[in-house]
C-alpha cells in the first residue's frame, strides 16, 4: 500500500515508490555510499527512502539513459513523481532494483521540499492532472481539418502564388499546433493509459511531422530534468555556435575554444537558428538517432509522412516541387517554434549543476508570459512554463488553475516568478545572447 502524505511532507497518495518500511528489513546506507555510485558503469538513485541500483536499467529507460544518469547519486523523488503519472507501474520496474534504504536522517527536510511536495499533493487532490479529453479532442480536429483544408486551397484554386501562400500558411498552423500537441502527448498528459498518449504521440510527431517520437523523449526529458544545466540541458548545448549564460563564455574564452564571433552572436541569431534548427540540424538529428537506435516505429511513420505529402502535393507541384514546399512550410514553423521555445529559457540562469531542491531549479531556469487567448494558442501554453516544468504531466488546460498556489509559495520562499509580455521574451532571448557574447569578449580578449 502506498501511504497517504501528511501535512509533514511524507509520502502521498499515488506518488513515491515503495515505502521506508517496505525497505527497512535490507540494507541501510549513508548519503555519503549513495553519492559515490555516480559513474558510468555505477549509478544509484534514490527515490523517498530507498536506494535503487539502476546501473543496468538505465539502458532500457523508456526515458533514456542520460536522464537517469543526471540523478545517480541524488535524490530523484521529485523528477521521478514529476515524470511518472502511473506509478503503480512504474512501482513494478522499482521493486527489483532497491537495494535498501537511506539511513535515518535526524536533519529535518528542506522546507522548500515540503511545500512543495504538500503543493504536488493538493494538485493531485484537485485532479488537476486529469485531462479534459474534449479540449484535446477540439485541439486535434482543427489540426486535421486545416491539414486537409491546406491541401484543398491548392487543389481547387491551383498552384498560383496566392493559393501557394494559402495553403502554405495553413500547414504551417497544422505543423505548429501538432507541435504542441505532441508535446502533450510525450508528457503523458492526454489520456490516463500511458500507452494511449505514446501511440498517438508516434503518429503526431511521426504521421504528421515526419519526425520521431523516440528520439523526442531521448532529448526533451533530459532538458526537464536538469533545465538549463550545462553538459546536462541538450537545449543549451550550442556553445560551437552560440555562447549561452555567463558562465559558459568564460569557460571557453579562457580555453580559446569556439570559432564563432560570439560576441555578434546576437545579430547572427537571426540568420542561423530560427531559420535553420528544423528544417536542417533537426532533420539531421533525429534522422540520425532512429537510424542509429533502430526504431524502426519511427522510421515506419517517417515513411508514412513523406509518402503522404508526395501523393497529395506531388501531382499538384510535382515530386521536387512537394519537397520544396514542405522545406518552405518546416522554415517558417522553425522561426515559430525557436521564438516560443527559446523565450523562457536562454534568458534565464544557466550554470553548472549545484544540485537544487526541485523547485528552485524549475524556477531559476523558466519564466512565464502573460496569459491571453492567443497567446495560449500561440504558444501551446508554453506561456505557463513554471508551472508546466513544476508539474510536466499536468494537462495545459489547468495550468492557470495552479498558478496562484505557485506564486504563494514563491513568495513564501522569497523566490523568482517572473512574468513577462510575449514581446518583452522575445526581446530578452536577443538580449542575453548580446550579454553572453560581451562577456566572451572580455574573457578572451582580456584575460
Amino acid at each position: 500500500m502506498v501511504k497517504e502524505r501528511s501535512l509533514d511532507g511524507n509520502m502521498g497518495k499515488g506518488q513515491q515508490g515503495q515505502s521506508s518500511a517496505q525497505v527497512s528489513k535490507k540494507n541501510t546506507y549513508t548519503w555519503d555510499e549513495v553519492k559515490e555510485h555516480s559513474s558510468k558503469t555505477d549509478k544509484w538513485v534514490v527515490i523517498e527512502n530507498g536506494v535503487y541500483d539502476v546501473s543496468k536499467w538505465v539502458t532500457r529507460h523508456p526515458g533514456g539513459f542520460k536522464v537517469l544518469s543526471h540523478y545517480a547519486g541524488e535524490d530523484a523523488t521529485d523528477a521521478f513523481v514529476a515524470f511518472h503519472p502511473d506509478k503503480e507501474l512504474v512501482t513494478k520496474y522499482l521493486k527489483p532494483l532497491c537495494i535498501g534504504s537511506l539511513e535515518k536522517d535526524n536533519k529535518p527536510k528542506s522546507s522548500i521540499v515540503t511545500d512543495m511536495r504538500n503543493l504536488r499533493s493538493k494538485v493531485e487532490q484537485l485532479n488537476l492532472l486529469k485531462p479534459n479529453l474534449w479540449f484535446y479532442a477540439a485541439h486535434l480536429g482543427h489540426i486535421l481539418a486545416l491539414d486537409v483544408l491546406g491541401w484543398f486551397v491548392m487543389w481547387y484554386f491551383g498552384t498560383g502564388w496566392l493559393p501557394y501562400l494559402t495553403s502554405a500558411f495553413l500547414l504551417l498552423v497544422v505543423q505548429g499546433q501538432s507541435g504542441w500537441f505532441q508535446h502533450d502527448l510525450g508528457h503523458l498528459s492526454v489520456f490516463k493509459k500511458s500507452s494511449w498518449n505514446h501511440a498517438l504521440h508516434g503518429f503526431i510527431l511521426g504521421g504528421m511531422k515526419g519526425s520521431s517520437a523516440h528520439w523526442w523523449n531521448y532529448r526533451h526529458f533530459q532538458h526537464h530534468a536538469k533545465p538549463n544545466i550545462i553538459m546536462k540541458d541538450p537545449d543549451i548545448r550550442m556553445e560551437y555556435i552560440f555562447m549561452l549564460g555567463e558562465k559558459q563564455p568564460v569557460q571557453w574564452a579562457k580555453k580559446k575554444k569556439g570559432f564563432m564571433p560570439y560576441d555578434h552572436q546576437q545579430s547572427y541569431f537571426f540568420f542561423i537558428l530560427p531559420p535553420l534548427l528544423l528544417p536542417l540540424y533537426f532533420h539531421y538529428e533525429y534522422t540520425s538517432h532512429i537510424l542509429r537506435k533502430k526504431v524502426w516505429i519511427d522510421v515506419f511513420w517517417m515513411v508514412f509522412f513523406f509518402t503522404k505529402l508526395f501523393v497529395t502535393f506531388g501531382p499538384l507541384l510535382g515530386v521536387s516541387g512537394a519537397f520544396f514546399f514542405y522545406l518552405f512550410v518546416r522554415f517558417m514553423e522553425s522561426h515559430w517554434f525557436v521564438w516560443v521555445t527559446q523565450m523562457n529559457h536562454i534568458p534565464m540562469k544557466i550554470d553548472y549543476d549545484d544540485k537544487k531542491e526541485w523547485l528552485p531549479m524549475q524556477l531559476q531556469a523558466t519564466c512565464n508570459v502573460d496569459p491571453s487567448f492567443f497567446n495560449d494558442w500561440f504558444t501551446g501554453h508554453l506561456n505557463y512554463q513554471i508551472e508546466h516544468h513544476l508539474f510536466p504531466t499536468m494537462p495545459r488546460h489547468n495550468f492557470h488553475k495552479i498558478v496562484p498556489d505557485v506564486k504563494a509559495l514563491c513568495r513564501k520562499h522569497g523566490l523568482p516568478y517572473q512574468t513577462k509580455t510575449l514581446f518583452c521574451a522575445f526581446a530578452d532571448i536577443v538580449r542575453s545572447l548580446k550579454r553572453s557574447g560581451e562577456i566572451w569578449h572580455d574573457a578572451y580578449y582580456h584575460t
